[in-house]
């Protein structure tokens, strides 16, 4: 597989994700949805759905991330592929899982970014969330001067009051939360997906100044 720097920074993105992604991501060389088109047509998936396919890749083209902290990374990089329908419309895969995991990843008819096992279990409003809570994992990590891992009760029982959503992850199953000088990391996806409340997550990123709360939170305009 070959690989190459990210010279096209997707829109939309804060500039901490902006700069992480130009910082840290790389491209991997991805065969065009076009050139499968013909072959969906043949099995009925309809021209929108490849449409919003190639949409998807000409945003993203195989980028590919370091390794998120939750869901054994994420997809390894960002290629659509597998499309399929439901009652409520088609789906497809927004990669393949870097690591072996017991469900897969889904971009659903309304664009929300997930994971699906027996159940659907939307993890961001979007694919920009994701790589927003990516990227912002990077920066907490690396700002705060202290990281404490929670998990079931204990992460339920934690106490936000006086935290604000982090509105850029886009949260659904995982959100974020910023405190007077930490940021909170709430994953529930594989608890939800697995009807396994033990295996809700939570990560506190504590002891972080002004920098570390909101560098780079302003959106992309271009």
């Amino acid at each position: 597989m070959n690989l190459n720097l990210v010279n096209d920074v997707p829109a939309g993105l804060t500039r901490r994700a902006r700069s992480f992604v130009s910082a840290h991501g790389v491209k991997a060389d991805v065969r065009p949805v076009e050139g499968h088109r013909q072959w969906w047509l043949e099995r009925d998936v309809p021209a929108e759905v490849i449409d919003r396919m190639a949409a998807f890749q000409q945003q993203w083209n195989g980028l590919l991330l370091p390794p998120g902290p939750q869901y054994e990374g994420g997809p390894k990089y960002l290629d659509p592929d597998s499309p399929e329908a439901d009652s409520t419309g088609w789906w497809f895969e927004p990669g393949a899982p870097r690591a072996s995991v017991a469900y897969g990843f889904l971009i659903s008819p309304s664009g929300e970014f997930g994971i699906h096992t027996d159940r659907w279990v939307p993890l961001h409003a979007s694919t920009e969330g994701w790589v927003e809570s990516v990227a912002l994992a990077h920066h907490a990590s690396r700002w705060a001067k202290q990281v404490t891992r929670l998990t079931g009760d204990d992460a339920d029982g934690l106490d936000l009051r006086g935290f604000e959503p982090v509105d850029e992850v886009r949260g659904r199953a995982d959100t974020w939360w910023r405190g007077p000088d930490s940021l909170v990391a709430l994953y529930s996806g594989e608890a939800e997906a697995f009807d396994f409340p033990e295996g809700r997550v939570a990560m506190v990123y504590s002891g972080l100044d002004a920098w570390g709360l909101r560098a780079g939170v302003g959106a992309d305009e271009g």
